[in-house]
């Protein structure tokens, strides 16, 4: 599998929001996570950064 991990970085520091992501979903300034076992995560962010080799997706906090 190759699903990516999902993390949040706020005040500098990330924090890993959910492991085997599957699907991303954009709705304003939310964004649904969703992995391949079901679970989800809805957190207010913004798409900071996706890195294929790391398998690490990182989501910016709007606070």
């Amino acid at each position: 599998m190759c699903e990516a991990h999902a993390f949040l970085l706020k005040d500098g520091k990330e924090k890993k929001l959910l492991e085997n992501v599957d699907l991303v979903e954009f709705n304003n300034d939310e964004v649904r996570l969703e992995n391949i076992f079901g679970e989800q995560r809805i957190v207010k962010a913004r798409f900071k950064l996706y890195n294929n080799t790391e398998r690490k997706i990182v989501f910016e906090s709007i606070n």
